[in-house]
Parts: C-alpha cells; sequence; structure tokens
C-alpha cells in the first residue's frame, strides 16, 4: 500500500482529538507500550516490527515509521526512565463502519513514569488467581494489540475482587492463553512452554525478544498441566520477566524457577 496523510501528535494536556475518530468509535487502531532507558526505548526494533504487523494485518496504509521514530526520540529525549505508548487509529472519515478512501492516520506519542513495583514483582514474585472471564477466539486478530480491550477492562474489573496481583487468562476451551497484561511461559523438564496464540491473546514484544534467547515451544496448555509446571513466569516490556509464586492453591518456589530459567539461558548461550 501507498503511503498516505500521517498525522503525529505528542500528547500533552492540551492535546485535541476528533471525536469522529475511528479509534474512538470503533475501536480502529492499534498500540504497542515499551520501556525507556536512559532515553532510549528497549526492544525498538520489535515495537517497530508489531507496528508494520498490526497495520498490514488491518489493512492500514504503509506507516512513515522513520517520521514516527524521529518523534520518539524528541519526546523522550529527556526520559531517563519511563514508558512510551504509541497509539495508531485510522483517523476520521468512512461511512459507519466501511472503510475511508483516503484515511488520515493519527499517530499519538506518550511518555509516562515507570512503573514501580515491578522491581519487587521480579524479585518477589507474584501470586496468580484464576480469572472468570474468558476470551473469545477472533484467528483474524489473534496476536495484534488492537484497541479493543474490553475483555481486559472486564478482567480487570473482575480481578478487582480478588487477593491476586494478576490472574491466569483462559480461552472458552479453557486453554492457558496470558495473564491480565502479559504474557506467560513456564519451564517443564527442561523445556520452555508458552501458550499457543493462534485464536486470541497478544504476542507480546518482550515473549518475541525471548524467543531470540531461548527455544520456546508455543503449545496449547490446559490449566491443570499449567499448575504442574516446574517454574511459571510472567513478562511484558515493562515488568521484565517475573516469577510467579502461586496460582490458586498450587506454590512454585521462585528461587528454584530463577535458578531453572538462569540455566535455560545458560544452556541456549553455548
Amino acid at each position: 500500500m501507498s503511503k498516505l496523510k500521517q498525522t503525529i501528535k505528542i500528547i500533552t494536556p492540551d492535546t485535541t482529538i476528533s471525536t469522529q475518530d475511528r479509534g474512538l468509535n470503533y475501536g480502529d487502531g492499534f498500540f504497542t507500550t515499551g520501556s525507556v532507558v536512559n532515553s532510549v526505548v528497549e526492544h525498538w526494533d520489535l515495537h517497530k516490527a508489531r507496528l508494520e504487523e498490526c497495520a498490514q494485518r488491518l489493512f492500514f496504509p504503509e506507516l512513515d515509521l522513520t517520521a514516527i521514530e524521529r518523534e520518539v526520540n524528541h519526546a523522550i529525549s529527556d526520559t531517563q526512565t519511563g514508558i512510551l505508548k504509541i497509539v495508531i487509529t485510522r483517523g476520521a472519515g468512512g461511512r459507519g463502519y466501511g472503510l475511508p478512501d483516503t484515511p488520515s492516520i493519527q499517530v499519538l506519542i506518550s511518555v509516562m513514569p515507570a512503573v514501580s513495583h515491578y522491581k519487587s514483582w521480579q524479585q518477589q514474585g507474584v501470586n496468580l488467581a484464576v480469572s472468570d472471564v474468558k476470551l473469545a477466539h477472533q484467528p483474524l486478530l489473534a496476536g495484534l494489540k488492537t484497541l479493543n480491550r474490553l475483555e481486559q477492562v472486564l478482567i480487570k474489573k473482575q480481578m478487582s475482587s480478588l487477593e491476586c496481583d494478576d490472574v491466569v487468562v483462559l480461552d472458552y476451551d479453557n486453554n492457558v492463553i496470558e495473564c491480565s497484561a502479559a504474557n506467560i511461559f513456564a519451564i517443564k523438564d527442561g523445556q520452555v512452554i508458552s501458550p499457543k496464540l493462534d485464536r486470541c491473546g497478544i504476542t507480546g514484544v518482550y515473549l518475541s525478544a525471548l524467543c531470540d534467547k531461548l527455544a520456546i515451544e508455543f503449545k496449547a496448555i490446559q490449566l491443570d498441566e499449567l499448575l504442574a509446571m516446574d517454574a511459571v513466569f510472567m513478562c511484558n516490556s515493562l515488568m521484565g520477566v517475573v516469577p510467579v509464586a502461586r496460582i490458586a492453591d498450587t506454590q512454585f518456589d521462585i528461587e528454584c524457577s530463577k535458578a531453572l530459567l538462569t540455566a535455560q539461558f545458560a544452556k541456549e548461550s553455548v
């Protein structure tokens, strides 16, 4: 596809967005969220690849990633530690759900403070419950981080009544998919395993980065299989890797989990 009009905005309190924007009206867009360290976005190449994949699969025009990268660098130039969020919508226009003939792509860049509690999570591990909210299957959107996140809103709402740090989320076939806002992976008998995300769920940038360092097998995992793993972890671009100390009534030794993961990294680096 040829490049069409693309407007980039660095979000400030005075930033305005059209009430006709398709991202607002239909969730017609996608986003990525990354960690900023020393004025650099970690795994930036993978974030760009995510934006490109989303644009292609959702029939957006080709993004001007050079311009986006230039504005990102400007936005984070004074940020030592923080969070970068890029939201891309198809802009205003089109009749109803029909796509506009000449979309006006909106790129919204936000820089926010880092999340403070992730460091303690990495050291102490987290306790997970199992969410009652299950994910529906839509292979056309599987893996993508679209603006349609109402399932996650419901997951977070239900989670607020539970005594846990996060939740394991299943699909309607009771396969383990992810946590509320993170991917999940596990170790069993020396093999690193993560849920298959071909029908629902989000393929996280951090999980993609781990695939360059670990031999991860993606497969269908039922909850009872997850509970029988030697170690379980959750991960995303902001928290890194966090060991799971408990899922429901099943306990995991996080020091053992950390040792197993360290051994996996060492094995793959040989």
